[in-house]
């Protein structure tokens, strides 16, 4: 076990339940809100151009993170999981799992790369520092947070997510408060209507494409949270991505069409507010890189550690290190070349999450007792 679980069984104080809710909420935001989010790009894309049927892609996505949120934590804390590989095979059966697993790694290591390569062009572009140095901060400190084991990540996770969190949702009420017409409500034509036509399409494809990363990170916290505080912090953690999502919509919407030209779409909202205010967002811009980087590396260690602290370590330092090379290409060119396949494969785990409780196999407690026993008597031979 890496590290914060006490005995079985034993009582949880207040204060500790309040702060192993915390580190669930924080883990989970932490995973989705990346640089795509804090940018503004990806709400543009599947929100914003919908105009007001975007709203109704928002309100999809928010029911989904939640119950997605509380669900995963529920087979999380079921199975007692240290790492994904658990949940895949239970949801996918052992043969397509495997397929998934090999795929959810490469996609770890990959992000982790493009997330390099981000930081390098937030150094390059916003702050007029050296590129390279971009690349070799976020290496490092993600790798001193991995080497704090799963407590470091939790404990970085409780600091730095409700920072980019607040600061995101602030600038969207502020640019909502000040400046701008009334909230555009009108849809731009179809044809160009971001990622997909239909608001529901979007909205399904939204969160696809950012739960693979959760997952990932959720489920290595199986051992550590009990089930009702697990399950709360996921429904919770969804709630709360879901309102920051609505707001940077609403302020999308009411500085339309104007921010739809910006590569950056709340660096111009940011801009309207001052220059302080677009400082701020390349700050926290490069933070919610770094806690993207933080959520990737541990997600490749927990699932090859197996639980245990040392190899955790060497995993997380080594994704780091083999990130590195990929790293050196263009930030824009990573994420045209990967992110259409880290939404294939994030499609085909939200799919299998939503039937899975529908299925008659989940339908029998005993099958899934049995199956958790069976996993418990594989951890104890590996």
């Amino acid at each position: 076990m890496l590290s914060g679980s006490g005995p079985k069984g034993a009582l949880i104080s207040l204060k500790g339940q309040v702060w192993l809710l915390a580190k669930v909420v924080t883990a989970y935001i932490g995973a989705v809100i990346g640089a795509g989010f804090a940018s503004g790009q990806e709400i543009m894309q599947f929100f914003i151009l919908h105009g007001a049927s975007g709203l109704k892609g928002v309100a999809l996505a928010t029911a989904l993170f939640a119950y997605l949120g509380g669900y995963v934590m529920f087979l999380c804390t079921s199975l007692k999981s240290t790492g994904y590989k658990e949940i895949l095979t239970l949801l996918l059966g052992s043969r397509v799992g495997k397929v998934i697993d090999i795929l959810n790694l490469c996609m770890l290591l990959a992000g982790l790369s493009v997330m390099l390569s981000g930081s390098a062009a937030v150094f390059g572009e916003q702050f007029g520092l050296p590129a390279r140095a971009g690349v070799l901060v976020v290496a490092t400190l993600t790798a001193m947070v991995i080497l704090g084991g799963l407590d470091g990540v939790l404990t970085a996770n409780v600091f730095m997510v409700p920072l980019k969190f607040l600061a995101v949702s602030l600038i969207s009420l502020a640019a909502l408060r000040l400046g701008g017409g009334p909230v555009n409500l009108e849809p731009v034509v179809p044809a160009a209507a971001g990622v997909a036509g239909h608001w529901a399409v979007a909205g399904l494809l939204y969160v696809s494409y950012n739960m693979v990363v959760p997952v990932a990170v959720l489920s290595s916290l199986g051992r550590m949270v009990p089930r009702k505080i697990g399950v709360a912090g996921g429904v919770l953690g969804g709630l709360l991505l879901g309102a920051a999502v609505c707001l940077v919509t609403l302020a999308g919407l009411r500085h339309f069409p104007e921010a739809s030209t910006y590569q950056i779409p709340l660096l111009y909202l940011a801009g309207r507010l001052g220059y302080g205010f677009q400082q701020a967002l390349g700050l926290l811009i490069w933070l919610a890189i770094l806690t993207t980087a933080i959520a990737q590396a541990h997600g490749f260690a927990s699932r090859l550690a197996g639980g245990a602290l040392k190899p955790y370590r060497i995993f997380g330092v080594g994704a780091c290190l083999l990130a590195l090379p990929l790293s050196g290409f263009s930030f824009a060119a990573l994420v045209r070349l990967l992110y259409p396949l880290f939404g294939c494969v994030g499609l085909a785990l939200l799919l299998a999450l939503l039937a899975a409780p529908f299925s008659k196999f989940f339908r029998r407690p005993e099958k899934m007792l049995h199956i958790i026993k069976r996993f418990n008597i594989i951890n104890r031979k590996i």
